[in-house]
């Protein structure tokens, strides 16, 4: 069956959903992923079949498959080192392609799509390549510090952002400022050396010196995104970006994640509001939904992907951060309305009842 075939089905053949992911411990983002998508689809009367990574590719264990609506969660991994995650993001991008191989009814998610947006500089091109507003990304490449410092030096370039290319929940993301003229380096970072390896963290680090130099250097070992470092829009002495969350071609929900530092990510103790708290006109309201959607359209395989868009300080012209096939799991909502969710099964109730997986 062809990656985008549209295959007739009797709704009655369609034995229902199976939920690829991870149990995790008890408050495990894995765990909380499945626990309320099971509650979103048992509210709906939908039954979901769950299957742990930990066991793929476990083709004998499904029943059906050829009648089965596949959503697909990212697994758990036990370690912390970027480096190992970079190997792990690997094994995970060769498990996607083979789940595409197998004969699942369909996907909510194409594993292909997945793996098109988990390579951040494949995904920021392809947008770009499409007329679609993103934070601008350098084409240079570095596996040293005197060699970022460099081009920082000779290009006048004194913030920029380096971003593991494989990396996701911010894992070893860090803002880099660098004076050339006192020849200082300042960095913001969750990641940290430990024994010498970089290690993903739950805590923003603050480094300079010599501290800051041998981290960049352990940092640029593994293959890194460089991007320049646009001025986010403030509220109320906070900056702050966008989680959008689109889903079937449309904007389900948008979460502001504010911080007092550099990098916004919720798990690092910053903090999320209510969108319309941040009393955005109109005008700005609709350029923001118009750049997702068109983001969005670019990977037609995915029916619900994350997008962080950057708000520019003073025009709060739109720009793409980055996208994020498995980026639905939002706090505010579980534990409120678990909107995305219930949306995600609305979908694929719809899909099944068409006949169109």
């Amino acid at each position: 069956m062809g990656r985008r075939n549209m295959v007739q089905r009797n709704v009655d053949g369609i034995s229902g959903i199976i939920l690829i992911g991870s149990k995790g411990g008890k408050d495990s983002e894995g765990s909380k992923r499945k626990v309320y998508f099971e509650k979103a689809a048992a509210d709906a009367g939908v039954r979901v079949a769950f299957y742990d990574w930990k066991d793929f590719p476990f083709v004998e264990g499904i029943r059906d498959i050829e009648n089965s609506i596949v959503k697909i969660d990212a697994p758990e991994w036990d370690s912390c080192r970027l480096k190992d995650l970079d190997e792990l993001t690997g094994q995970y991008r060769e498990q996607l392609l083979r789940l595409a191989r197998m004969p699942f009814g369909g996907f909510f998610n194409h594993p292909d799509d997945i793996v098109e947006v988990l390579d951040k500089r494949k995904c920021k091109q392809t947008l770009a390549g499409n007329g679609i507003a993103v934070t601008e990304m350098y084409d240079d490449r570095f596996s040293c510090r005197e060699e970022l410092l460099d081009f920082m030096r000779e290009n006048r370039v004194h913030q920029i952002f380096l971003k593991p290319m494989r990396g996701s929940g911010a894992a070893g993301v860090t803002a880099v400022r660098f004076s050339p003229v006192r020849g200082k380096i300042v960095l913001y970072t969750c990641a940290a050396l430990e024994q010498g390896e970089v290690v993903n963290t739950k805590r923003l680090y603050r480094l300079e010196g010599e501290d800051a130099a041998e981290f960049l250097d352990k940092l640029l070992e593994l293959d890194c995104v460089v991007e320049k470092w646009h001025s986010k829009d403030t509220f109320q002495e906070y900056c702050y970006d966008l989680r959008v969350i689109v889903q079937d071609r449309s904007i389900d929900y948008i979460l502001p994640r504010l911080s007092k530092g550099p990098i916004t990510n919720l798990h690092l103790n910053n903090h999320s509001m209510e969108f319309e708290k941040l009393n955005l006109d109109r005008a700005v309201i609709e350029n923001i939904s118009e750049t997702c959607l068109r983001a969005a359209d670019c990977y037609p395989g995915l029916k619900s992907i994350g997008i962080d868009v950057l708000l520019e300080k003073g025009r709060r012209k739109p720009y793409i951060i980055e996208m994020n096939a498995q980026g639905d799991l939002l706090h505010r909502d579980i534990y409120g309305e678990n909107r995305i969710y219930r949306r995600q099964v609305e979908i694929m109730r719809a899909m099944m009842s068409e006949g169109f997986i």
